[in-house]
């Protein structure tokens, strides 16, 4: 699929999280590689919310955790608020690592099952301080306050008493305690049912809003995704394909394999006419020998020589809109595909 460049980047000094050429491997056996994220490129301006999308497998969780240097990537530069977090030793990072935090996929596994909610909220502050309990109870309340979570009635209480959709609030207020700066939520509401998911991200809205945060949501839901964030980064099999506003995104995918994701979703709708002409009968590579060229070329209709044997860069097809593919869809702007809105496909409100 797409390839590398950086033409989609913002001016240095401008954005809060700079990231450039990351390329993360590991060893898998003798002379073997798990190519998991391949030279990949994209700034978060403070307050954003940059979505980054793609099927299972394509790398999206481990760019999240390189972020933080968790793994080290094998090479690229990862810039927060000016300062090369791959140049830090272990003691500089660790204190670097209060300014991001997590939310986790499964929100019931992330939370200590042995520790009561007050003690796995306030866990971060006995490290990182105040140091007096009174103070810690303070920040701890307001954070599950924050979430929806009542703190006199959590406070005792463990995980296992608690709903799905619950878990995730208080391991939301658990990433807030320290204040950071960056949040970088990796599949939050794909294991809650749906109308948990609806509360969720209107929650990380809210948040985000009242404490000024920036986010990486990390999604395979192209319809969650749309309706949270700012950008959407497109990745395929380690690498990215396409780079642009979420409505500009959505409206006219300029990459095959983005329409194709389009074109996959449901539409809630019983007396829809089904679309029985959308297939992916392709190849699905191995990140381990991808393909050469263009990665996504074993599944696209539209691939030729050239794209077997050139990388396709980053290049520009309308303000803030960028592909990395040697055919784009240019007459996409001709068609539309209906992304149904979030709160009216995942349900309302509810507790």
């Amino acid at each position: 699929m797409a390839g590398s460049g950086t033409a989609h980047l913002r001016p240095t000094g401008e954005a809060l999280l700079r990231v450039e050429d990351l390329t993360v491997e590991f060893p898998v056996g003798r002379n073997r590689v798990v190519h998991a994220v391949s030279g990949i490129s994209f700034d978060i301006a403070k307050g954003e919310t940059l979505g980054l999308v793609g099927e299972s497998g394509c790398g999206k969780s481990t760019t999240g955790r390189a972020l933080i240097q968790l793994p080290r990537p094998t090479r690229g530069q990862v810039t927060l608020g000016g300062e090369d977090l791959s140049g830090l030793d272990e003691e500089s990072m660790r204190r670097l690592r209060t300014q991001v935090q997590m939310i986790f996929q499964d929100p019931i596994s992330s939370l200590n099952p042995r520790r009561a909610v007050g003690e796995v909220v306030a866990e971060p502050l006995h490290v990182w301080g105040p140091a007096d309990k009174e103070a810690q109870w303070e920040r701890v309340s307001k954070m599950l306050d924050a979430v929806g979570i009542d703190p006199d009635t959590a406070r005792y209480k463990y995980p296992h008493e608690f709903s799905g959709g619950q878990c995730q609030r208080i391991s939301i207020a658990r990433a807030l305690v320290l204040e950071p700066d960056l949040i970088i939520c990796d599949e939050p509401v794909s294991a809650l049912d749906v109308s948990v998911q609806a509360q969720i991200l209107n929650l990380l809205e809210d948040l985000k809003a009242e404490y000024g945060l920036t986010l990486v949501f990390i999604a395979h839901d192209l319809a969650v995704v749309k309706n949270i964030s700012d950008r959407v980064a497109v990745m395929y099999l380690g690498k990215m394909c396409e780079y642009a506003e979420s409505d500009e995104l959505y409206a006219s995918p300029a990459h095959p394999y983005t329409q194709l994701l389009l074109e996959s979703l449901p539409v809630p709708d019983p007396g829809i006419d089904l679309q029985t002409d959308v297939t992916d009968d392709g190849e699905l590579p191995s990140p381990i020998s991808p393909p050469s060229g263009c990665r996504f070329r074993t599944r696209c209709e539209r691939a030729d020589a050239l794209c077997a044997e050139v990388e396709p860069t980053m290049r520009r097809v309308s303000d803030d809109h960028f592909v990395a593919c040697h055919h784009p869809l240019v007459d996409v702007h001709e068609s539309s595909v209906h992304i149904p809105a979030t709160s009216e496909a995942l349900g309302g409100e509810s507790t």
